[in-house]
């Protein structure tokens, strides 16, 4: 099964006020999430962005997720974001194959 990827919205950083709004969002506060089904491997971090006074504002309370998301995939970029999946792909595969176990130590069972 091909794992499935979601971006989680943790926190908004604001500006009171920039340049006739308020609220202005500067920094978004993320997690990026996989999943098999079974097992959920996450990576977390926060990425800055800029008022584009070219682009149509969006007041804060007026906000989906949905174009947040978009935000964070436009400032990052599609390579960026395939490497976090590939290294969340491989947090899943460790989970299913660990590459280093911790057995009990042979004499704990004395």
């Amino acid at each position: 099964m091909a794992n499935t990827y979601t971006w989680v919205i943790s926190q908004l950083e604001c500006y009171p006020q920039q340049d006739n709004h308020t609220d202005v969002v500067f920094t978004i506060h993320w997690r990026r999430q996989a999943t098999d089904g079974t097992h959920i491997a996450d990576v977390y971090g926060s990425q800055g962005v800029t008022l584009n006074p070219d682009e149509h504002f969006t007041p804060y309370s007026d906000l989906s997720f949905s174009q947040v998301c978009g935000w964070l995939d436009k400032a990052m970029g599609a390579e960026k974001i395939a490497a976090m999946d590939a290294a969340l792909d491989t947090q899943i595969a460790n989970q299913i194959n660990p590459p280093v176990t911790t057995p009990p130590l042979p004499w704990a069972a004395e």
